[in-house]
């Protein structure tokens, strides 16, 4: 027998008796257990919960050579293509390969013998994966909130032998693989005819999102107004008109709307998609003037009154009136009626209620020339001559 790099123990010393016994010359009995045979000098590998088949089989040789081999320990071959002598090679037949697999170390995270976990894994799920990518569980812990998928096992999203996308994700990894489980959010997007930006960059929900951990809820990657300002810090232009640099105008205007006060542009934006100009959650006029319909104002009716343009007369809706004479009714219930755009900004002001300097009519900048009095107010814009109103002393009327 020739000799190879590593050769058994006993046929090292020439020993062929201790493992073959003879009955006659050059005859021998059978070996009936191998694995009995093998565990008179080798340790007992099938004391745990999780044995490897060959060696609960008893099949030692499936994996060793009894004998020779060029290998170390007698393996029949090396690394992962012993695995493979019995194992689907497609398993590490994917565009991308986890390192382990890639160098052929299996023994990385699988024991070839026994272990007390599923799959011979070293140890359970997220605690296997942790040993080499220690740097995701420091910051698990040491963040607000996981990505459930994350929490229950890395697996859930990433192959852990191979895949076709990138860090071997079971799917596109920046929105397909998201959608696996969001499929509301898949339908919602599909039905939206206003897209947001941010969803048609290369980095579609991680633009925004974390996918393992977070300090922020819905695993925002920032606090929501500052997500929003990361990218909202400039001017826009699209097929609607311009979007404004959000930024600016708020640093620049004191006054700010609820929602931005608390941080949450999505009170009004789905920052997903939406059948709304400007991804609005509900219906709101871009123009100047429209019929009224409370339907129009259903984003603006989210939060404030519904009646505030249908009371003719009230003392309670509203503080915009002349006596209870209720100026809102005046200038939105019309067949021509005043949108809340017309006099309001909707993000930020200098002025009392969010009233605007100017805002655009045609190619002007209209003013507005609105001053707050104790029980009232007045305004002077470019369209007619001064007005006045007063709660308490109701201003006569031309």
């Amino acid at each position: 027998m020739g000799k190879n790099k590593f050769v058994h123990g006993p046929v090292a010393t020439g020993d062929c008796i201790f493992c073959h016994k003879p009955t006659a010359r050059h005859k021998f009995s059978a070996i009936k257990d191998v694995s009995e045979l093998c565990y008179l000098c080798h340790t007992r590998l099938n004391t745990q919960k999780v044995t490897h088949k060959p060696v609960k089989d008893g099949n030692c040789t499936g994996c060793h050579n009894p004998h020779q081999s060029q290998y170390k320990l007698m393996l029949r071959a090396e690394g992962a293509d012993l695995c493979f002598l019995c194992h689907n090679r497609s398993l590490a037949g994917g565009k991308f390969l986890h390192g382990p697999v890639a160098v052929g170390g299996c023994n990385a995270c699988h024991n070839a013998h026994q272990t007390d976990f599923p799959k011979l894994l070293l140890a359970s799920g997220n605690e296997l994966c942790f040993t080499c990518h220690g740097d995701k569980a420091d910051d698990m812990k040491n963040n607000k909130f996981t990505h459930a998928p994350a929490k229950t096992g890395c697996t859930n999203c990433h192959n852990p032998h191979s895949g076709n996308f990138k860090f071997n994700f079971t799917a596109e990894g920046s929105s397909d693989l998201c959608f696996t489980c969001h499929t509301d959010k898949k339908q919602e997007l599909e039905g939206a005819t206003v897209k947001h930006g941010g969803l048609e960059t290369g980095r579609k929900c991680l633009a925004c999102h974390s996918p393992h951990y977070s300090n922020f809820a819905k695993m925002l990657t920032m606090k929501p107004a500052d997500l929003c300002l990361s990218c909202h810090d400039k001017e826009y232009s699209n097929k609607t008109g311009k979007v404004a640099d959000m930024k600016k105008i708020l640093a620049k205007n004191a006054v700010w709307h609820g929602p931005i006060k608390e941080n949450d542009c999505s009170s009004c934006h789905n920052t997903h998609g939406s059948k709304y100009y400007r991804i609005l959650r509900e219906n709101f006029p871009p123009i100047f003037y429209d019929e009224y319909n409370p339907d129009n104002y259903k984003l603006c009716y989210m939060c404030h009154e519904k009646n505030l343009a249908q009371d003719e007369n009230t003392k309670t809706l509203t503080g915009f009136r002349n006596g209870n004479q209720n100026l809102h009714f005046v200038h939105v219930n019309q067949q021509k009626g005043r949108t809340c755009r017309a006099c309001h900004d909707a993000h930020a002001t200098n002025n009392p209620r969010h009233i605007r300097d100017s805002v655009p009519f045609g190619g002007w900048a209209l003013p507005v020339g609105f001053n707050k009095t104790k029980s009232g107010g007045q305004c002077l814009p470019g369209c007619h001559k001064m007005f006045q109103y007063d709660r308490d002393n109701p201003v006569e009327r031309r």
